[in-house]
C-alpha cells in the first residue's frame, strides 16, 4: 500500500472519528446534560486527536526508511564489492541496487547486486506493511481513547483550540526554518564558489564565459566569470517586461474601476486575470514562435538587423505575462478608496480625469506599489520565457533587437549537464543566486519604505 493510499484511508477515518465524536455529544445533549461545548467540536477532537498522529508516523517513518534500508543493504552486501570503496562510490552501487530493483537492467549486474535488489524490495514490502499496520494501529486506538474520554464537562472546544494553535505554530516554525535552509544553502555554496573566483573579479567583471574546459592547456582554462552581463540582460529584460505591463496593467485598472460599467468589468476583469493562469511554457512557445519571427520580419523590412531570440521578443511576452499582476493589484487599490474623497474632489470642481489623477493615484499609491513590486519579483526570475526567447550570450547592449541572458537562463545551464558539482562553472549558479537574492530582498526594503511614506500621508 503506498503512503497516499494510506494517508487517505487515514482521512477517512479521521471523518468517521468527526461524525462518531458529534453524534456522541449530540446524543448527551438530547439527554439534558449540560454540554460545555457544542457537539462539532467534540467530533474535531476525535479527528484531530487520531489524524495528527497517524500523520507525523508516515512522515517520521518514510523519512527514516531510506536510510534504515541502505544501511541494511550496505551491511550486507560482500566484501568483494565493498573493500576500499569511498562514500561517494557507496552511493553510486545504492543507485545501481535501486535501478535493479526498479527493473532497469542494462547488461549482466552481479549476482551479489541481484541479491541485494531482491532483498531491497523484501525490505521495502516489509516496511510498508509495518507502516500500514502501525499507523492505523495508532488511529484506531487514538480514536477510541480519545471517544473514551468525552463527556458533558469535557472542554473539547478549548482543546481543539489548543491543538489548532499549536499546528499554526508548528507551520510557522516550518516556514521560517525552510526560508533558512534555502538562505544557508545559497551562502554556504556561495562562499565555495567565490573561494574559488574573488567577489570582486565576480560583481564587476565584464566577460562571462564559465565553460571551463577540461584540459589545463585549453583556451582560457580559467574561465570568466564576470557577472555584470548576465545582471544587464536580467535588468534589461524586466524593464522591457515593465514598460509593456505598467502602462497597460494600470490604465485597464482605471477603466474598469471609474470609466466601466459592471457588465464590462464583470466580463473584462476575468478575462486579464486568465492570463495569470496560462503556464510560463505556453509564454516561451508563444514568444519563439510568433513574437520573435514576427519582430524580426518587421525589423528585417526596415533593413534593421534582428537577432532570432531577441531582449525584445523576450521582454514583450514576459510584459504581457505580468499584466495581470498590476491590473489586480491597481484595481484593489484603486476601490479601496474611500468614495467620500472623490466626493470630496468633484464638490471643488474637478473632472473625472483630475480626480483620478490628483487624488485617487497618490492614495491608491502603496497598493500600486505593491503590485508593481510583484510583477518585478515575478519577472526577474522568470525562466521559460528567456530560456526560450532571449538567448545565451551574455552581452552589455541597449539594443532590444539583440539576444541577451538572465541569471535564470545562466542558472539553468550551469546546473545541468556532466560537470562536476564542486567546479566553478557549477558553483557560479549559487553566486548568481545570491546575488539575486539579495538584490531583490533590497528592492523589497525600498519598495516598503515607499509604500510607509504615502501610507502615512494619505491614512
Amino acid at each position: 500500500m503506498s503512503a497516499s493510499t494510506l494517508l487517505l484511508i487515514v482521512l477517512i477515518l479521521s471523518f468517521f472519528g468527526y461524525l462518531w465524536g458529534r453524534a456522541s455529544a449530540a446524543g448527551m445533549k438530547r439527554a439534558g446534560q449540560g454540554m460545555h461545548s457544542i457537539p462539532s467540536y467534540h467530533g474535531y477532537f476525535i479527528a484531530l486527536s487520531c489524524g495528527i498522529p497517524a500523520l507525523l508516523i508516515v512522515l517520521i517513518w518514510l523519512a527514516a526508511q531510506t536510510t534504515v534500508i541502505d544501511s541494511i543493504l550496505v551491511a550486507g552486501l560482500p566484501p568483494h564489492i565493498m573493500d576500499g570503496v569511498e562514500a561517494s562510490r557507496v552511493s553510486l552501487i545504492l543507485s545501481e541496487i535501486k535501478s535493479i530493483a526498479a527493473g532497469r537492467i542494462f547488461g549482466t549486474p552481479d549476482a551479489a547486486l541481484m541479491a541485494a535488489a531482491e532483498r531491497y524490495n523484501a525490505l521495502r514490502q516489509t516496511a510498508s506493511l509495518a507502516m500500514v499496520v502501525v499507523v492505523l494501529s495508532v488511529t484506531i486506538a487514538a480514536m477510541v481513547f480519545a471517544r473514551a474520554r468525552l463527556s458533558p464537562e469535557f472542554r473539547a472546544r478549548n482543546r481543539v483550540d489548543s491543538i489548532t494553535l499549536w499546528i499554526l505554530i508548528v507551520c510557522s516554525i516550518l516556514a521560517i526554518l525552510t526560508t533558512l535552509g534555502i538562505i544557508l544553502s545559497l551562502v554556504i555554496e556561495s562562499r565555495a564558489f567565490f573561494s574559488k573566483v574573488p567577489v570582486l573579479d565576480f560583481l564587476f567583471g565584464m566577460e562571462w564565459s564559465p565553460q571551463t574546459p577540461i584540459r589545463a592547456d585549453q583556451v582560457a582554462s580559467t574561465g570568466a566569470f564576470g557577472a555584470v552581463p548576465v545582471f544587464w540582460g536580467t535588468i534589461f529584460i524586466s524593464a522591457i517586461a515593465l514598460f509593456v505591463a505598467l502602462p497597460v496593467g494600470l490604465f485597464s485598472a482605471i477603466y474598469l474601476v471609474e470609466y466601466a460599467n459592471k457588465n464590462v468589468r464583470a466580463f473584462v476583469k476575468p478575462l486579464l486575470e486568465v492570463l495569470a493562469g496560462i503556464p510560463t511554457i505556453v509564454y516561451g512557445f508563444f514568444a519563439v514562435l510568433t513574437v520573435a519571427p514576427f519582430i524580426r520580419d518587421i525589423g528585417m523590412s526596415m533593413g534593421l538587423s534582428v537577432a532570432s531570440n531577441s531582449a525584445l521578443a523576450a521582454g514583450g511576452v514576459m510584459g504581457i505575462m505580468i499584466i495581470p499582476f498590476i491590473s489586480s493589484f491597481s484595481d484593489d487599490a484603486i476601490s479601496a478608496v474611500p468614495q467620500s474623497m472623490r466626493d470630496g474632489a468633484y464638490a471643488l470642481g474637478a473632472t473625472k480625469a483630475e480626480t483620478v489623477r490628483q487624488v485617487l493615484l497618490p492614495a491608491a499609491l502603496p497598493g500600486i506599489v505593491g503590485g508593481v513590486l510583484l510583477a518585478v519579483s515575478r519577472a526577474i526570475g522568470e525562466t521559460m520565457i528567456v530560456v526560450m526567447a532571449a538567448g545565451l550570450m551574455a552581452k552589455l547592449t541597449l539594443n532590444p533587437l539583440e539576444g541577451v541572458t538572465t541569471v535564470t537562463v545562466q542558472i539553468v545551464t550551469l546546473l545541468i549537464g556532466d560537470t562536476e558539482f564542486d567546479s566553478p562553472k557549477t558553483l557560479a549558479a549559487f553566486g548568481l543566486g545570491l546575488v539575486l537574492f539579495i538584490s531583490t530582498l533590497a528592492l523589497n526594503v525600498v519598495a516598503l519604505q515607499v509604500v510607509k511614506r504615502y501610507r502615512e500621508r494619505y491614512e
